[in-house]
């Protein structure tokens, strides 16, 4: 079976309230879940203590038990200090589409030109 410790969605309609679960993969993402380890609150100020909140210890027994988390969870337990921080790169987000490119390329020519002249 494979585990996630992901968010489960609550609250209401643009009022977004996060329960930190545990469950299996194949779950939907508000469905059934093994344990709930945790609240995350995005409504609350950054520096709020009571934005997220976790049971450290059932996290950990979690993760010992092969459990994969989620992105966002990650991030979430890299600044908790729970988990060690992983590099993550996009070189692609970097390069410019097929259009910017075609512009980049006429303006470049453009400023050829004018220094040819």
């Amino acid at each position: 079976m494979a585990m996630k410790i992901r968010l489960a969605r609550g609250g209401s309609k643009k009022r977004p309230f996060y329960s930190i679960v545990a469950t299996d993969s194949r779950m939907p993402r508000d469905g059934r879940f093994l344990e709930k380890l945790g609240i995350y609150n995005p409504l609350l100020a950054k520096d709020s203590e009571d934005r997220i909140r976790m049971n450290v210890e059932r996290i950990q027994y979690w993760l010992g038990q092969g459990a994969q988390p989620t992105d966002r969870i990650a991030r979430m337990l890299e600044a908790a200090g729970i988990q060690e921080k992983t590099v993550r790169n996009n070189p692609k987000a970097a390069v410019p589409g097929k259009r910017m490119a075609e512009l980049a390329k006429k303006k470049a020519a453009r400023a050829a030109e004018t220094a040819a002249e």
